[in-house]
């Protein structure tokens, strides 16, 4: 049989490829996405997510322009500040110790609200992050930490808006396609996809191929060849169908790998979450309360600072630090007068939570934990604590506990009113940090002598050079929408430009 043809084909599903097929589509291209997952598990790690996306601001009137069905009563009593290019770009190499390529992240930042503009006007829609990522001091709300904005109904809202918008714009999804091969003629040029469906394999060919199919933190020996030993082990906070296959795709065909191979985006995960992400859940295990709180371990140890700074900028790395200590475990430790501050997530059906109204009595149920430890750190840290600054969770309000090892810079309240809450936390990985290098203004992936490969483009997860050891809160979603909706419109024009792909190929 003569292999089918598209234009475009992209790989995956989630937000950066739907971005990248809506923008090629947008060119006139013909377009053709293949997703691993059934229909039931579409979205890829964007359905786990919660939607949230950092995106510069300089004013209300900005974020009216992505928000314009904001009650005018509600930004009234809003103070959403602003966050500027300089805001955004000083985090990023901030929290990746100025390791982020600078023309990655300069594009992510000065296209973040053209294209989340762009979303919006494809159908997606977009609210603030109230509860999560403001609090209400004296009638007023405060956003902190320059994450002001989520889409609505979160991540699976989002996968929702955009495969309806590619269902309008004539671009045609089929899941349970798992791409296993990219395609060569006898020159060696990209001429399309080997795809595997049901036990078969078929060949679709396409002028230009866009790979948006995630990381390999769903595959545990990656995970342990790059990560390190232990990783094997961890949680995956999201899909189990990220196997790092465009990676290797790419990699089979000369593609220049880039960025932090032994880092990832791992966060606090609750101890008993099954292996990868629940649909039913969500993101619901995670526990990102900690900055009011402690973390120790089962030694009854504090092992990080948890009021370091927002929990934007430190919850993506101590899932490593969490990982790192005696059973891959911890527990966050909270008294009565925090408790109204922890998010939903603390709240559900699925959590490891025990209570108690002595700290003695917390630590006889806190399974595995050395108690006379746990109460003797727990006396030293409120013997520590700043108690003449006032508490304000708006701010860095400074108030510290000094004199313990390590320090807590903000948000330190004593451990002193019952009842006592602590929750049993493990490591969650969410993607990984390495992947392909790409040409910042195209989204070209690479080759090993820093030439484009005709045709081939990558965005979202296994783009590699972003993110380093961390990363600020809502910018993955970000970075995969403002580079796919560059891959997309760089392939529609690569295609469209382009001979006809021809009809017989080998796999390479």
């Amino acid at each position: 049989m003569t292999p089918e043809s598209t234009d475009v084909l992209v790989i995956g599903a989630g937000n950066a490829a739907l971005c990248a097929a809506l923008s090629a589509r947008e060119q006139g291209a013909r377009v053709i996405v293949v997703e691993s997952a059934n229909v039931n598990e579409r979205g890829g790690n964007t359905t786990f997510t919660a939607g949230a996306m950092r995106v510069v601001y300089d004013g209300v009137d900005e974020l009216l322009e992505l928000m314009p069905d904001l009650d005018a009563e509600q930004a009234a009593n809003t103070d959403f500040g602003a966050y500027t290019r300089d805001n955004f770009f000083d985090d990023i190499e901030r929290v990746t110790d100025y390791r982020s390529n600078p023309e990655l992240a300069a594009t992510l930042v000065d296209r973040s609200h053209a294209t989340l503009s762009w979303m919006r006007d494809k159908g997606v829609r977009f609210a603030p992050i109230y509860g999560r990522q403001a609090f209400l001091v004296d009638g007023r709300f405060t956003f902190w930490g320059g994450l002001t904005i989520e889409a609505v109904g979160g991540g699976p809202g989002l996968i929702e808006s955009l495969t309806e918008a590619c269902d309008r714009n004539g671009v045609e999804i089929r899941y349970g396609h798992r791409a296993v091969k990219l395609l060569q003629d006898e020159a060696g040029s990209l001429i399309g996809v080997r795809i595997r469906h049901e036990g078969r394999y078929l060949d679709i060919l396409a002028k230009s191929v866009v790979l948006a199919s995630g990381g390999f933190e769903s595959n545990p020996e990656w995970r342990a060849r790059y990560l390190g030993p232990g990783w094997d082990l961890a949680r995956v906070r999201g899909t189990r169908h990220n196997m790092g296959d465009g990676i290797r795709m790419a990699l089979e065909l000369g593609a220049n790998p880039a960025g932090n191979w032994s880092g990832c985006h791992a966060v606090a995960w609750d101890l008993n979450a099954p292996e990868f992400g629940d649909l039913r859940v969500g993101d619901g295990f995670q526990k990102h309360s900690y900055p009011f709180g402690i973390i120790i371990n089962n030694l009854g140890k504090r092992f990080v600072d948890e009021g370091a700074d927002f929990r934007n900028y430190t919850y993506a790395k101590y899932g490593r630090e969490i990982l790192n200590q005696p059973g891959q475990q911890a527990w966050q430790i909270f008294d009565s007068r925090v408790s109204s501050l922890l998010r939903d997530e603390y709240r559900i059906k699925q959590v490891t939570r025990v209570t108690a109204n002595s700290i003695e009595e917390l630590a006889e149920r806190m399974e595995g934990v050395s108690g006379q430890a746990l109460v003797a750190t727990i006396e030293e840290f409120n013997a520590a604590v700043d108690t003449d600054t006032p508490f304000n969770p708006n701010i860095r309000d400074g108030r510290s506990a000094r004199g313990v090892v390590p320090p807590k810079t903000n948000w330190a309240n004593q451990i002193s009113e019952p009842p006592f809450e602590a929750y049993a936390v493990t490591c969650g990985v969410t993607f990984t940090f390495g992947g392909l290098r790409i040409d910042p203004t195209s989204a070209a992936v690479v080759d090993t002598d820093r030439m484009d490969i005709p045709g081939l483009f990558a965005c979202g997860e296994l783009v590699g050079g972003i993110f380093y050891g961390n990363y600020p809160g809502g910018s993955g979603l970000t970075s995969g929408a403002v580079f796919g909706k560059i891959a997309g419109a760089s392939a529609a024009r690569s295609a469209l430009g382009a001979a006809k792909p021809s009809k017989a190929g080998k796999a390479n």
